[in-house]
């Protein structure tokens, strides 16, 4: 029988999830939920209804996985415990200072309601969380660091259009070329979060808006901007649509360690990804966590996970003999 899955939310990421969906021969797509009109919305996938949120509850049964798709900033926070008490949930929360604070409210809603949330999965944190707490174990003495871009944020992106008064945002994390080759040359610098990464924001102000303000803001705004050097550049609508549609991102995963009696040997893994579109790769991993929380679930397990507590044979659709015969 297929992993049913629903999705709620059907931006970017529930896009990205329907289609990963169609590559997976084990799950099916059986409701999309939103928040809107839901006959305004068209999917990709025939014969899948798409329904109003206020209609969640009386799927309770009829949905193995349900996959999260909200904004990190303020909908994930209060949507994954509040649905965790109904079904097994993943989602992408991505505020790295949060996660603590997000993992306890979601494990006392799954834990009371014996369902799995998988929280915080995609690629970071996601993929790198995995980098470097492999990297860790296999090299005590050493340094992490990590870099991202150039790239769209999804989650920093959001959080600019939730500002009064912005119509439209994109944001480009950018690593600060000097420090990804001294950490890649094996220096081990010592870097503070302002000298590893720049921000750049495209904003499209709503009619009337101060841009003043709005900038502020932007550059004020705590876990987000407030310790990177951000520039803001206000643009049309047009320039907005010719030049910044795309969702292309990537990013680095150091570990420098030494070993030997007297740490006379140098090491340095090295984990990188380079993604065309961001969503898609994302909901590809939401999808294969997802197939891991109803094995998780099945097996009797409840309350909050991380990628980090999964085995990977878990995310996979291979058996365990094919993964011990190719992969291994």
């Amino acid at each position: 029988m297929a992993i049913r899955l629903g999705i709620l939310g059907y931006g970017n990421l529930g896009k990205g999830v329907e289609v990963a969906v169609k590559d997976a021969s084990d799950m099916e797509l059986v409701a999309v939920f939103t928040r809107r009109d839901p006959s305004s919305v068209s999917i990709l996938t025939a014969g899948v209804p798409v329904l109003n949120v206020k209609d969640i509850a009386s799927w309770k049964d009829k949905i193995d996985v349900l996959i999260l798709c909200g904004g990190s900033a303020t909908d994930l926070p209060t949507m994954t415990p509040e649905y965790a008490k109904l079904f097994n949930v993943v989602d992408s929360f991505d505020t790295h200072a949060r996660i603590p604070e997000h993992f306890a409210n979601v494990d006392a809603a799954a834990k009371e309601a014996g369902t799995i949330g998988v929280i915080s999965c995609g690629w970071d944190p996601g993929m790198f969380s995995i980098a470097r707490c492999y990297a860790n174990a296999i090299l005590p003495d050493g340094k992490d660091y990590t870099f991202w871009g150039k790239g769209v944020s999804q989650g920093h992106s959001d959080a600019v259009r939730r500002i009064a008064g912005v119509k439209n945002a994109k944001q480009y994390t950018i690593p600060v070329e000097e420090a990804l080759e001294a950490v890649r040359s094996g220096k081990n610098p010592e870097l503070t979060t302002r000298q590893k990464h720049t921000r750049e924001c495209f904003v499209v102000l709503e009619e009337g808006a101060d841009a003043a303000k709005v900038e502020k803001e932007i550059k004020e705004m705590p876990n987000y901007f407030a310790d990177y050097d951000t520039t803001v550049h206000f643009i049309s609508e047009e320039e907005f649509n010719a030049n910044h549609s795309g969702l292309a991102h990537g990013g680095f995963v150091f570990r420098s360690g030494k070993t030997g009696v007297n740490k006379e040997h140098n090491h340095i893994i090295e984990y990188s990804l380079k993604l065309d579109s961001n969503p898609e790769f994302t909901t590809s991993v939401l999808v294969c966590v997802a197939r891991a929380a109803y094995r998780m679930h099945k097996e009797g397990m409840s309350g909050c996970k991380t990628i980090l507590d999964i085995a990977p044979s878990y995310f996979s659709n291979t058996s365990a003999e094919d993964l011990r015969a190719h992969l291994l």
